[in-house]
């Protein structure tokens, strides 16, 4: 029982020593140059390998010392050194100073680290590193342009300025913009005025009164209309005119009241697609001529109009899209326009927004708030006359407008890719254009026709039948 544990003792005390001894290092690459042969040699800058020979040298050199050195650890085994990027030879002597081999010693950047860093920061990506003269060479695909800018931007650290790029992306880098531009108008007016005219007491006459409603009303001259007569000429809608005799004056009352609603609605729903890092642009609408003064005279440049959009989209890392988004909504306004050298310009009304979002594939962001009030109320009088309790009504006018403009733009960003053309519907594909006989005898003319397959198809299945629009109260 003894002898049992003394032996288990022994054991487990050779286990530990055999566990502590170190274990022996090996030369990175180990080459064995044959007689008569050339041979390649790899050697990373600032690494060293160890070189065997079959048979013993006696003398050694190297074309460049400056590219690679080396230092004798026996007649058969030589440590090459790699000092700076480029290719030499190393030629092996025997002692009767025969040839044995000349080696093509190839010294590269050190991108081991490299590699295991990019391993580290993008471990799911097909990069390849190579070497390329003191410079590093990746290719591969990657799925990103962000994951790929990384990569160059490592590489950058261990070759600056002498990296190649090779690499391509993979995956949905094309982005389909679907944006709605939804404006609306309200205008509300209303006016009240009266005018007071009297004739007949001096030889002049003699007339009082105001009209500022704002539609183009004028005092009234009284002066031949008989009692209770309309006055002619007068288009202003909403008014009235009464007048009799009192003694030899005559006296002609105005009363206008008119009051005006009115509502615009602008609509436009652009699709737009670029691919990733692109700018794309639409522009809906047209160019407004205007005259410029130069030396040559008068020349004519063109300003855009209407509904447009310019963006920029960049694929990001885990299918987010990162957008550069410009929008503008713009119409000609003759009411502020000038005249310059004989020209009427008109004057634009503009409505623009810019933003830069990040958002998912399908997922849609809304450019609100972009409300104009304007609140407009005048009131004129005849002066003393107009703040006469009850009669003073025949002396004043009152006018109010009140117009508002809202404009909503809602934005969706898709990841798409190439389809086959079948897969594509035109607004033609649901005309029928008639034939020359159904046009002379029958009187036919273009008719929709119901498609049965593709997309135009499932579009012709839904129902569009009841209620359906915009409702205002």
């Amino acid at each position: 029982m003894k002898y049992c544990k003394v032996i288990a003792a022994a054991l487990l005390g050779l286990a530990g020593v055999m566990a502590a001894a170190p274990v022996p290092v090996h030369s990175e690459t180990l080459h064995v140059v044959q007689r008569g042969t050339g041979r390649d040699l790899s050697v990373a800058m600032n690494r060293a390998v160890v070189v065997e020979s079959d048979v013993p040298f006696a003398e050694l050199s190297i074309a460049n010392p400056a590219i690679a050195d080396f230092s004798t650890l026996s007649d058969r085994t030589i440590y090459v050194l790699g000092k700076t990027p480029g290719r030499t030879t190393l030629t092996l002597l025997d002692e009767n100073g025969q040839l044995i081999a000349n080696v093509d010693v190839n010294v590269s950047s050190d991108i081991s680290e490299f590699k295991e860093r990019l391993r580290q920061i993008l471990p799911n990506e097909q990069i390849e590193v190579r070497t390329a003269n003191d410079g590093i060479v990746i290719s591969g695909t990657v799925s990103s342009t962000p994951r790929m800018q990384r990569a160059l931007d490592l590489a950058e650290r261990y070759a600056p300025e002498r990296v190649s790029n090779l690499m391509s992306v993979s995956g949905k880098q094309q982005v389909m913009l679907k944006v709605r531009f939804a404006e609306m108008q309200r205008n509300v007016a209303k006016s009240l005025s009266t005018s007071l005219a009297i004739d007949g007491l001096s030889a002049g006459g003699l007339g009082a009164g105001v009209a500022t409603n704002g539609i183009g009303a004028s005092n009234i001259t009284p002066s031949g209309v008989a009692p209770g007569a309309s006055p002619s000429g007068q288009s202003n809608n909403g008014a009235a005119f009464f007048g009799f005799n009192a003694g030899s004056a005559q006296i002609g009352i105005l009363l206008q009241a008119l009051e005006t609603k009115g509502v615009v609605r602008t609509l436009a729903e652009p699709n737009l697609t670029a691919l990733s890092g692109q700018e794309a642009k639409f522009l809906a609408g047209g160019e407004y001529p205007i005259p410029v003064s130069d030396e040559d005279g008068v020349s004519i440049e063109f300003k855009p109009f209407g509904v447009e959009l310019n963006f920029v989209p960049r694929v990001l890392d885990d299918d987010v899209i990162n957008l550069e988004l410009a929008a503008a909504v713009s119409s000609l306004d003759p009411t502020n326009g000038i005249q310059a050298n004989g020209f009427n310009i008109s004057g634009f009304k503009r409505r623009n927004t810019s933003t830069t979002v990040a958002l998912r594939d399908g997922e849609s962001f809304a450019i609100a708030g972009l409300l104009q009030d304007d609140f407009r109320d005048t009131a004129g009088q005849v002066p003393w006359l107009g703040d006469v309790p009850i009669l003073g009504a025949l002396f004043r006018s009152a006018d109010y407008q009140r117009s508002q403009t809202e404009l909503v733009i809602i934005v969706t960003a898709h990841l798409v890719s190439p389809t086959r053309g079948e897969a594509l519907a035109l607004p033609t594909d649901r005309v029928r254009l008639p034939t020359e006989a159904d046009l002379f005898l029958n009187g036919a003319v273009a008719r929709d026709v119901m498609p049965r397959t593709g997309a135009a198809g499932e579009v012709a299945k839904q129902d569009f039948s009841g209620s359906y629009g915009y409702v205002m109260d």
